[in-house]
């Protein structure tokens, strides 16, 4: 199968696919308590999520396969088609939350959910908290996550903190490593 995957902004016209995917995945958690009808979601996204966080679709050969809505520093909702898990689609728009909040975000997950917590501490981020549910509509025990920037000098250089003179440096622009001040001609200062 020749598939390719690209990231967009969500427009209102992506209310309709976006609910569904929502619920096709939500009805994959057979734990969780069925507490809206159909049309109380599709009108949840297309009225309050679209209008109050910023949404982005990934397709996948021209269809909707995922979507993101992140607000503020929390990502609201990340969901991925179910029958398009495990090709990539997660990682993409979890690397987008990365780049469009780079100083951190939380999220919450169902304990139950155990694919999804697996996939979000492969990718980074840590478990901050785990509650009875009696914080969230679904009265289900839940998990706050949180993503934070590492420092990414440390480990292997990468292009991003290359000292002068390494390949992959081409921007003389520098990551300031633990409390030293690099000039532009690559000296260090204390």
């Amino acid at each position: 199968m020749n598939e390719w995957l690209r990231i967009r902004p969500a427009g209102g016209e992506d209310a309709d696919p976006i609910a569904r995917l929502f619920l096709a995945s939500k009805a994959t958690l057979t734990f969780l308590p069925s507490i809206h009808t159909d049309e109380e979601t599709f009108y949840f996204i297309a009225n309050i999520v679209l209008r109050d966080q910023d949404v982005l679709v990934a397709e996948t050969n021209g269809e909707i396969s995922g979507f993101i809505a992140m607000h503020g520093d929390m990502v609201e909702h990340l969901y991925v088609g179910p029958d398009l898990l495990r090709r990539g689609i997660g990682s993409a728009l979890l690397q987008v939350a990365k780049e469009r909040l780079p100083s951190g975000f939380r999220l919450w997950v169902f304990l139950q959910n155990v694919p999804a917590r697996r996939f979000y501490e492969r990718y980074g981020l840590r478990l901050v908290e785990e509650t009875d549910g009696s914080r969230n509509e679904e009265r289900t025990p839940d998990a706050l996550y949180e993503w934070r920037p590492t420092d990414p000098c440390r480990g292997p250089r990468t292009a991003a903190c290359a000292w002068p003179g390494e390949s992959g440096h081409a921007t003389g622009t520098y990551i300031q490593p633990r409390g030293r001040h690099l000039r532009r001609a690559g000296t260090l200062r204390p």
